[in-house]
């Protein structure tokens, strides 16, 4: 979610590299590089090779929800599996006892549709939108720099 967040902020039309984006969390490239390609095998980025190459946001910020880059990462499966463990051991219930949906699948189930439905509301954009102004303009400057290829500390083009 960090990653489309900062996506978001990068300059119309740039590619921003693994290295930057690696850098700017202070994560491991190769760490980074496992959930990038979930994100692109799902479409929630796009990505490029070569020396200019990178990522960027598939679509607008608008248009992708909290919930489709949770799901790029974690799948669309329910966050919890029942194993109906109530049928099971000394205390097993019997089938008469068992003719309503456990009540913890229920509940779970329930919390899991819930907290999806507020992912779902939420897009990217939005998350933006909340983030203080000094730190949007920190990161602005950071992606354009990268995109320009110039110096962090000297803010000079790489030679």
């Amino acid at each position: 979610m960090h990653t489309a967040v900062l996506l978001a902020q990068a300059p119309e039309g740039a590619w921003t590299s693994r290295r930057t984006i690696a850098e700017f969390y202070d994560l491991p490239e190769p760490y980074l590089a496992k959930y990038l390609r979930r994100l692109v095998a799902a479409g929630v980025l796009v990505a490029t090779t070569g020396p200019k190459g990178g990522y960027r946001l598939a679509a607008p910020a608008e248009k992708i929800t909290a919930l489709d880059v949770f799901e790029a990462i974690e799948g669309t499966a329910p966050a919890f599996t029942c194993r109906d463990i109530r049928r099971h051991g000394l205390g097993a219930a019997t089938p008469e006892e068992c003719r309503r949906r456990c009540i913890i699948h229920t509940l779970v189930d329930s919390a899991d549709a819930a907290w999806r439905s507020e992912l779902a509301k939420k897009t990217i954009a939005d998350l933006v939108s909340v983030l203080p102004s000094t730190l949007k303009h920190r990161t602005s400057t950071i992606l354009s720099d990268a995109a320009s290829g110039a110096n962090r500390e000297t803010g000079k083009p790489r030679r």
